[in-house]
């Protein structure tokens, strides 16, 4: 039987709900997103061919993502399917998302301006001007969602030929999109950044904003909660914020799927705060 990652987040989504209580609708949701997702992710191939080690060393030394747009080609036929499916099921648990559902359908039903919006939501570039009339927020993450498992396969397939040590950069080096969470690893607590749209992870500088680089150290901070197992990175540079968890102090089986889940109510101190998710910015990556 295959074994997934989609299946120990559900997993975890289901004991924390068992043992807390009161998640049973957010469960459910992220059963059904995970599990479409999980489909269209097992009938896609990854095709590595072109990423020899020349090509790889290359790209990332430059500081370029190893992953282009035209690398999602193969996953097309499944991405046009997986777009409806996404909408409906976003449409049925969130009444507020109904008002965009016609304007999506009207974008996806165009393959020509499809295929424009999901290359400018994927190279940081603007949106095509057909694309107006739905919001450019739900526009991103209907999108993100739908290439989620497309671009997580790239991730575990070319991750491990990533020299950790040599990127150290802002953005991933896979997909070149920016970090929404973070975890100080279990051995001597070195910071991980986590990838919004392909789940990667890579090894980042403990005292440098993951956004705009700030390195001055009156200006960046951190908060934790009463056991010191969450962390909530603060830039004054900017005002963006990150998420992190200590993995030194949390469960062997953690799903940082599901630490993000659980731990939304950080983002709404924070925001409340004045503080904002760096990874809502719509560029991609920078060098």
């Amino acid at each position: 039987m295959r074994t997934t990652a989609a299946d120990k987040n559900l997993r975890k989504l289901e004991e924390l709900e068992q043992r807390e209580g009161g998640l049973s609708g957010l469960t459910q949701f992220c059963r059904q997103m995970l599990a479409l997702q999980d489909e269209a992710k097992s009938r896609f191939v990854v095709s590595i061919a072109r990423f020899e080690p020349s090509v790889v060393s290359g790209c990332l030394s430059a500081g370029l993502p190893l992953v282009s747009f035209e690398d999602l080609s193969p996953g097309w036929v499944q991405a046009e399917s997986l777009f409806p499916q996404v909408i409906d099921l976003l449409a049925r648990e969130y009444p507020d998302f109904s008002g965009e559902v016609e304007g999506l359908k009207s974008i996806i039903s165009n393959k020509p301006l499809l295929s424009a919006v999901a290359r400018a939501w994927y190279e940081g570039s603007p949106l095509p001007d057909m694309a107006n009339s739905v919001d450019s927020g739900v526009l991103a993450s209907v999108i993100g969602t739908v290439f989620k498992p497309f671009l997580s396969a790239y991730a575990e397939a070319l991750l491990p030929l990533v020299n950790q040590e040599a990127w150290r950069r802002r953005y991933c080096p896979i997909c070149g999109s920016k970090p929404d969470f973070a975890f100080l690893e279990t051995e001597v607590g070195a910071r991980w950044l986590c990838c919004l749209r392909c789940d990667a992870q890579w090894l980042f500088q403990r005292l440098e904003c993951p956004y705009c680089g700030n390195q001055k150290h009156a200006s960046l901070a951190y908060l934790t909660d009463d056991k010191g197992l969450y962390r909530l990175y603060l830039c004054e540079e900017c005002r963006s914020y990150v998420k992190a968890i200590d993995l030194r102090l949390a469960g062997p089986d953690t799903s940082l799927f599901v630490e993000r889940i659980i731990t939304m109510d950080i983002d709404s101190q924070a925001q409340q705060a004045g503080y904002k998710r760096g990874c809502d910015e719509p560029k991609s990556w920078d060098k």
